[in-house]
């Protein structure tokens, strides 16, 4: 039941720090030391050199530590492209990639990526988000919008933004819910952050938007949700959202697609894990043999801990992606007013081996035909609370409570007995079902159906959180 689209950015090219310039800074942490390993390690500095007794334009090149070519061969190959672009990335390397940028081709590459050209959320997808579930998901969280807009003071214009909307149905029920309540939605300019050309599509039928073309040259095209009469845009990412007004946004299942770093404890200190392949062609683990720039990043992570919680551990998972867009998150907030949502599966503490791949509802090996199965890992909450407060001085972190606590002090109860009172049996099954979900822990002790069929509660196992303007008060319902 899991999450979004990502928030792409354009890829780095990774490069392996040397041991002599990242040492010195790892030496101020005693659990930090580079592995061996059986893999070569990258030349030294003076492999490339000019000869003192030769033409200028001569140098000698030492190609011991690149890979061969593999002997080409006629027969057909059965692997995908997106396979293929893998393999491609770490041959022309001549070593591994992280397990972030293997998740990040993996979910988002432009041409092969398990987000961009599929529709993957609901029964017959890959997953089920909450907003999937039951139309009050996207009402609760369009209550908690319209409290955070009247702490604000009621601005006549507010950026309302959701990171990843999927198939736009949390904003949609959003709409839907808030229609009455004229002078919110009408101050609202909806900009939805999505990469995938696919599920723009979706989300512009799910807000059942029309399209305006402007006639003054150099003027893109206008859509207007008539759901509640609101302008919508759509950008690839957070970044293409004007500032300078009060915004909120929601982060719904959305950090847990971000890619993760993840670290293992060796002899000598923690190593990255890293993906390369084997000599049979399959996508293998190895652990670094050097320092990596993430390591910067789990230092970072470490010095947030208490050392208790990271000397009981073998393996860190660390997500800079999730630390930096925090960071712009409590940044525009801090400025322009305001306050985000995140909501999410997760630890409020130091995330150990989470990192999961799930096809057709079912959990698979993470390396097991890329491209075909969504890869996810937990939220590490504690992470997103001291980078927003390392980054503004302007903001407040709430939380985080159980998404059960949230979606019923927001009222969840009141609104499923409302319902109740003008519906069919059929659709109280439904809702009964759906209010489970959301709420409940464990399985539902009133199902009597199939067996395989149970509904689980997501109640305790998801969590949210809110970063809002100081000026504004604790918003609801975190007091």
């Amino acid at each position: 039941m899991l999450r979004k689209l990502l928030f792409r950015q354009a890829p780095r090219a990774h490069r392996f720090l040397s041991t002599q310039s990242t040492l010195p800074l790892l030496s101020k942490c005693s659990v930090f030391s580079y592995c061996s390993s059986s893999r070569p390690e990258i030349p030294p500095s003076n492999s490339i050199e000019h000869l003192e007794d030769q033409p200028t334009n001569t140098i000698t090149i030492d190609r011991s530590g690149l890979c061969s070519a593999p002997e080409h061969s006629h027969e057909p190959s059965t692997d995908s492209e997106l396979v293929k672009h893998l393999k491609g990335i770490i041959k022309f390397r001549g070593g591994p990639i992280s397990v972030a940028e293997y998740m990040e081709e993996v979910l988002t590459n432009p041409k092969a990526g398990f987000y961009i050209n599929r529709d993957i959320f609901g029964a017959e997808g890959d997953f089920i988000t909450s907003p999937e579930v039951s139309q009050m998901f996207g009402e609760m969280v369009g209550v908690w919008a319209m409290c955070l807009w009247e702490q604000m003071g009621q601005p006549k214009r507010v950026n309302l933004v959701e990171l990843g909307p999927g198939r736009g149905t949390l904003m949609a029920d959003l709409l839907r819910g808030a229609s009455k309540f004229k002078n919110f939605t009408e101050s609202l300019h909806i900009h939805m952050v999505e990469c995938s050309p696919a599920l723009q599509k979706l989300q512009h039928q799910s807000l059942k938007c029309m399209d305006e073309e402007n006639t003054s040259e150099g003027v893109d095209k206008r859509s207007l949700s008539t759901l509640a009469g609101t302008p919508v845009s759509w950008h690839a990412t957070l970044e293409q959202v004007p500032f300078g007004l009060p915004t909120i946004i929601i982060a719904h299942e959305f950090y847990d697609a971000l890619p993760v770093h993840q670290f293992q404890r060796g002899s000598r200190g923690w190593c990255e894990k890293m993906i390369d392949v084997t000599e049979d062609s399959s996508f293998h683990f190895v652990l670094s043999p050097q320092p990596t720039p993430a390591t910067l990043y789990l230092m970072k992570r470490c010095k947030w801990a208490v050392p208790k919680e990271v000397e009981k551990l073998n393996q860190i998972e660390v997500c800079p992606k999730a630390m930096d867009l925090t960071s712009t998150l409590a940044k525009r907030i801090g400025v322009d007013r305001g306050g985000a949502l995140i909501i999410d599966y997760g630890l409020n503490g130091v995330v150990s081996d989470s990192l999961q791949a799930i096809r057709k509802h079912k959990f698979v090996n993470i390396l097991d035909n890329p491209g075909s199965a969504d890869l996810s890992a937990y939220v590490d909450f504690a992470s997103i609370k001291h980078s927003a407060e390392e980054a503004s001085d302007d903001v407040s972190v709430h939380g985080p409570i159980t998404q059960s606590q949230f979606l019923g002090s927001l009222g969840i109860n009141f609104r499923v007995e409302a319902l109740l009172q003008n519906c069919t049996d059929e659709q109280a099954e439904a809702l009964r079902t759906g209010y489970w979900r959301l709420v409940g822990d464990g399985e539902a002790p009133f199902w009597e159906g199939p067996e395989e069929q149970v509904p689980i509660g997501m109640g305790t196992r998801y969590m949210a959180m809110a970063i809002v303007n100081k000026k504004q008060g604790i918003p609801i319902p975190f007091q």
